[in-house]
This record gives structure tokens, C-alpha cells and sequence, in this order.
């Protein structure tokens, strides 16, 4: 049996890419093809976590040496290949560049899966610096790895266009979800506890570029036809954040609702939710909301679990979203407006045919991107590279 190793970083730290990479392990090993996942888990400087047995290597992202040595453990070890989960600011360096170490000294065949995909030309590139030694970084990973796996015909366009990357080289696996069923709103309301109210919902690790104060300016004009509203913004403060500054944002949107009179309207949940926490919050849902205020974004969790619910789904148009989100399945609403929030949340609340439309179109969609699925496609991946 072919054995694939993973480096990434990993549950129980809290962190999108560790419940992507626990979400596409568990669902890779319950198809029985290939042999048991084994994880190679990037750690912060300074950090440990109580890991599983299937975590068998560990990388401090900040110590270079620790690069180095794994890569050397694992050419001595029986594994077949390994899988990057690529994500900026998930490995040490300038850019996380020392990535690029362990896969110099790594002989063992790479996939690696690129989280996200900036374009080389984009300004959100240039705003933040040391371009060349970005587009390095990417060229780099594109011509050690036998296979780049990217989610969207977007990313698979700049990869080949802006860095040169090998067309045949390129596969679109869409990012997992789960398998949900698609129900009404009603029939998780009452178990939370939320019968009777419009819930309004976000989900995810809290930074300001999800634009979370856009979607809370929102919604007063809202309020006032419906004031059984209620906004749940779910998730804790991404752990990066709150090194560099704190709960100061969080802080600054409940000072935001407490101004605006919304104390009824709005629920903060700080916490990290267990996956079947999140799916019955999803399920609760009547409109998600995605105000991110970044257009390069190349791929989203949040936007694929809210389509594999069936949800009505108000988003920005960045990048991930115009592709997924496209030909019907969504109402996008321009980037940092409230007041476009509210049109497009107003739209679907007083036309309830065109919300059971875009749900039904939303969930058809997303059926290739349930776990099952994008596990499958995968396992076909490595076997092709391993071969």
C-alpha cells in the first residue's frame, strides 16, 4: 500500500489548515487504499500540542535545522511520498522560505497543495514586500513538486501564467466539506435554542480582513422589518492575531454593536466549535454571510461548508467567491459597503422563492466537494505520482 506523509500543521492546534489536513486524512484513510496517514505537524516557535499517534514527525516553523532533519528522517523511512499543505505564514522564513530547505533536501515525490495563490502582479502582493522573494518561493515549489494541487481554475491560470508552473503539473481538487443533509433552518433552530429568530451567521477565525464590521453596519436597516434578526459571528480570534495584538478587533465589533443598539441582534461565540457544532449552526442558518474585504483570495472553507449546507449565501466578490459562487448560487455585494450587504440580505429575505432557488443551486454544486469526494481524488493523485 502506497504511504503518504502530510506536513502541515495540525489538530488539536487551531488553525484552518489543521482542520483541513484532519478533515482530508480521516476521510483518505476511510477508504482502505492507501496505507494509514502519517503527519509531519508544523509547529509555532515555542508550542506544543498533545497529537495522536498518527502525527510522527514535528517541525519547530522557526528552526531551520528541524527542516533539515525531518526531511533526512523521512528519505529513511518506507514513506512513498509526501503532501505539502502549503499556506503562507504556516512555515518559518521570510515568505516561508524555509519550506523551500526541506524540500531541497527531501527525495521522496512532492504534492504539494496550495491553500493560497497570489497573483504576481496583484497589489496586495506588492503592499506587503519582498516580491521577488515570494515569486522565488512559488517558482520554486512549482518545479520540486511532481504534482500542485490547487482549488479553483483561477489559481490553476496564475500558476501556469504568472510563474511559469508546468500545465500537466496542475489539478483542481475543490476544498472538502462534509456531507449534510438539506434541510430547513427550523430543524436546528430549537435544539440551539434559536426558535423563533432569523439567524444571520459567519463562521471562522476573527482578523479584520473578514470585514465582520461591514456585515454588523448591516444590519440596522435590517432590524427594523426584522427584528427577530440574529447575527452569529462564530469563532475565536485567529491565534496570530491575538499574539500581535490581542482581542483588540473583537473588542472593536462589540463596541461597534453596543453603539449601533444591536445587543439583541448580535452573538459573539469565542470559541473554537467541534466540526458538528459548526454543521448545526450551519444548518440553523437563514443567510451566511462572507464580507471579506480581500479580492485574491483563492479558496475559503467557510464558503465551501455554507454551500455544502444549502445555505443562501450573501459574500463579496473575491476571487473564490465570484468562481464558486457564480451563475446564480449566491447574491455578491460589493467589498467594504454595509449598505450592499443589506440590499443583497434584503433581497432574499422578501423574495423567499429566489432564497429556496439559490439553496437548491447551492447544495447541487457542492456535491463534488464533500469529503468522500475530494478524498477520493486524492488518493487517484498520489497513486499517479507514486506510479
Amino acid at each position: 500500500m502506497t504511504k503518504v506523509a502530510y506536513l502541515s500543521s495540525y489538530a488539536p492546534r487551531e488553525c484552518g489548515i489543521a482542520t483541513f489536513t484532519e478533515n482530508l486524512t480521516s476521510n483518505i484513510n476511510s477508504l482502505h487504499i492507501l496505507g494509514p496517514a502519517v503527519i509531519i505537524a508544523v509547529n509555532e516557535a515555542e508550542s506544543y500540542y498533545s497529537y495522536g499517534s498518527e502525527v510522527a514527525y514535528q517541525i519547530d516553523e522557526e528552526d531551520k535545522k528541524s527542516y533539515i532533519e525531518t526531511a533526512h528522517q523521512i528519505n529513511d523511512s518506507d514513506l512513498d511520498l509526501v503532501n505539502v499543505q502549503h499556506e503562507f505564514g504556516l512555515f518559518g522564513g521570510v515568505w516561508g522560505n524555509y519550506l523551500l530547505t526541506f524540500l531541497d533536501n527531501l527525495e521522496k515525490p512532492i504534492v504539494t497543495t496550495m491553500h493560497t495563490t497570489l497573483s504576481p502582479d496583484s497589489r496586495r502582493l506588492k503592499s506587503l514586500g519582498e516580491v521577488a522573494t515570494h515569486n522565488k518561493m512559488v517558482k520554486e515549489i512549482g518545479k520540486k513538486s511532481s504534482a500542485i494541487v490547487v482549488m479553483t481554475q483561477m489559481a490553476a491560470d496564475i500558476l501556469q501564467n504568472g510563474y511559469g508552473v508546468d500545465a500537466n503539473k496542475i489539478r483542481i481538487i475543490p476544498h472538502g466539506c462534509p456531507s449534510m443533509p438539506f434541510v430547513p433552518s427550523d430543524h436546528e433552530k430549537k435544539e440551539l435554542g434559536l426558535e423563533d429568530r432569523l439567524v444571520l451567521s459567519t463562521f471562522g477565525l476573527l482578523s479584520r480582513d473578514k470585514g465582520i464590521q461591514n456585515a454588523i453596519k448591516a444590519l440596522p436597516d435590517l432590524t427594523r422589518d426584522w427584528p427577530e434578526i440574529l447575527y452569529l459571528v462564530i469563532g475565536e480570534t485567529h491565534p496570530q492575531v491575538r499574539l500581535r495584538e490581542g482581542e483588540r478587533y473583537r473588542k472593536r465589533l462589540m463596541k461597534l454593536v453596543k453603539h449601533l443598539g444591536l445587543r439583541k441582534n448580535v452573538k459573539f461565540h469565542n470559541r473554537f466549535l467541534s466540526e458538528d457544532k459548526l454543521i448545526k449552526y450551519l444548518l440553523a442558518t437563514d443567510v451566511y454571510i462572507c464580507p471579506y474585504t480581500k479580492k485574491d483570495q483563492l479558496s475559503s472553507g467557510t464558503v465551501t461548508y455554507a454551500l455544502g449546507a444549502g445555505r443562501a449565501i450573501v459574500s463579496t466578490p473575491f476571487n473564490y467567491a465570484q468562481e464558486v459562487l457564480g451563475e446564480g448560487r449566491a447574491v455578491l455585494c460589493k467589498f467594504r459597503s454595509p449598505g450592499s450587504i443589506t440590499k443583497a440580505v434584503r433581497s432574499l429575505l422578501e423574495d423567499p422563492e429566489k432564497k429556496a432557488r439559490i439553496e437548491k443551486l447551492a447544495y447541487d454544486y457542492s456535491r463534488s466537494m464533500t469529503w468522500p469526494s475530494v478524498a477520493s481524488s486524492y488518493v487517484s493523485l498520489f497513486e499517479q505520482v507514486v506510479q
